[in-house]
């Protein structure tokens, strides 16, 4: 799902949203404020925290990330290295502001990861830490897991070190403004090499048969008139590019557990030939149809392919982040598990590059940093091995459900004021009078013929009455949409 944020300045009938928004609060008894002995928990370690012996403070980092960003989890420096590459890629250090069995251990693990919501967020660590002491901030001395990557000419990873140690971010970038530096020829030379590295890693990417599924960043802005429009921010290349550091690293962080054979891994695995088959009919009802066999390109490279401002396209977006399922976490200590792979990556992989925002990120960089220093691996992080699935699990389940209600909220809310009026729509999935199924559409629960429709303008997607077949364009009419129940009544009228 794309992330949506409300525009600063909304007018007063956002105040409905607003008290709905913070409604998902209570009703999924989200957490609050930190509990008093976590928080001064936070506050001690912060005030008696030391930075690590090593110094590498003369390296530059710097931070990409958006505009509004104070949470830093990752910093990253590139140079050449004769034909090839060295990556500079600093994490955090989280895990010397957490006492292992403490107050603030217990909240975080209670906790799981950081949620968001269209108004805000719930951060996994108190601000002192995430957003101060802990975060990247440009100037800022700061302890880090550095992972050192020495690149081949095609940026294929040949070896990787990582060691704690003292940092300093040398400035605090943009996704926008680096775009348009990288865009204008302007850019710092490790900018160019940031898009140099992560144009090959996109290669290689796709020669394993990974996938990402870059959604854009949908904002909710008022109407002078009142109600709201959705604005979409496509994703731009610089944040795939980046992004390409990160997987890179969570890579080299299931390679150095496996041949550790101890640790934790982000498995899923491959979708079965139904949901393909599905997912294929879909691609062709709305009118850009992917194959992969018969010399088609790749599941990734489809993806790659797609526009997410065209309505019909975006709807297969949506659809593609379902077509991989079964995501967990499999830990493993003194024998490796079979099923290793995360599909969608298309290789062993870990979650190590946000300990400010999840939790597991923090056992595993403490893990890999023992196992690439050959030293021993503390028994707070191997012991809490077994039951993070479980924690992971519950918070992912909770974040999920929190995301579709959220986005149900902003939908009616961007209709709202819209009640009797027509839109254009395009069936994502449609139905035939006796309730059958054809490419994936569904009854409506009444006995009556429905589907699934993709608004164009404000791009939102919900059931509709009517008989409908899949991938055709159609008229439909708001009946009523309810922010307070998230619910959206729509009928077939052409």
């Amino acid at each position: 799902m794309p992330h949506h944020r409300i525009a600063p300045n909304v007018s007063d009938t956002s105040n409905q949203l607003a008290a709905a928004l913070a409604a998902l609060r209570t009703e999924l008894e989200l957490p609050g404020d930190f509990p008093h002995d976590a928080l001064a928990e936070a506050k001690q370690a912060v005030a008696s925290h030391a930075l690590p012996p090593l110094d590498l403070e003369h390296i530059p980092f710097v931070t990409i990330d958006p505009a509004t960003s104070t949470d830093l989890d990752q910093a990253l420096h590139i140079e050449r290295d004769g034909a090839g590459y060295k990556v500079f890629y600093a994490i955090t250090d989280v895990p010397s502001f957490v006492s292992p069995g403490g107050a603030l251990d217990d909240e975080t693990r209670h906790r799981g990861q950081t949620f968001y919501l269209p108004d805000g967020r719930i951060p996994l660590h108190p601000e002192v830490i995430s957003e101060h002491a802990g975060s990247l901030l440009a100037g800022q001395r700061c302890g880090a897991f550095v992972w050192e990557f020495t690149l081949d000419a095609a940026a294929e990873a040949q070896s990787a070190l990582v060691r704690r140690a003292s940092v300093r971010s040398r400035a605090k970038l943009n996704y926008r403004d680096v775009q348009a530096e990288i865009d204008a020829g302007t850019a710092a030379p490790v900018l160019q090499l940031l898009k140099e590295v992560g144009l090959k890693r996109v290669e290689l990417e796709r020669r394993r048969g990974g996938a990402s599924l870059n959604m854009p960043e949908q904002e909710i802005a008022p109407l002078p008139a009142g109600g709201y429009r959705i604005v979409a921010a496509p994703s731009l290349p610089v944040e795939d590019w980046n992004a390409q550091i990160s997987l890179m690293t969570g890579m080299a962080a299931a390679e150095l557990m496996l041949d550790g054979k101890v640790g934790i891994l982000r498995t899923m695995p491959s979708p079965d030939e139904r949901s393909l088959l599905h997912f294929k009919r879909q691609t062709a009802a709305l009118g850009k149809p992917w194959n992969n066999g018969g010399g088609g390109i790749s599941y990734g490279e489809y993806l790659r392919t797609l526009d997410p401002t065209d309505p019909k396209q975006l709807a297969i977006l949506h659809s593609a982040g379902l077509l991989f399922r079964g995501a967990g976490y499999t830990p493993f200590d003194g024998e490796v598990p079979k099923d290793v792979l995360q599909s969608a990556i298309g290789a062993p992989y870990a979650h190590a590059t946000a300990p400010l925002r999840r939790l597991i990120d923090r056992f595993v960089l403490v893990i890999c940093e023992a196992l690439s220093n050959g030293s021993a691996i503390p028994a707070w992080a191997r012991e809490a091995l077994p039951a993070l699935p479980a924690i992971m699990a519950a918070s992912d389940q909770l974040a999920g459900r929190l995301e579709r209600l959220a986005l149900d909220t902003v939908e009616a809310a961007l209709l709202v004021s819209h009640v009797g009026e027509e839109f254009d729509a395009v069936v994502i999935s449609g139905s035939k009078p006796n309730g059958t199924k054809p490419n994936g559409g569904n009854g409506n629960g009444n006995g009556r013929p429905s589907g699934v429709v993709q608004i164009a303008e404000p791009a939102v997607t919900a059931r509709c009455e009517g008989e409908m077949e899949s991938g055709t364009k159609v008229r439909v009419r708001l009946l009523g949409a309810d922010i307070n129940t998230r619910k959206i009544s729509l009928e077939l009228i052409a």
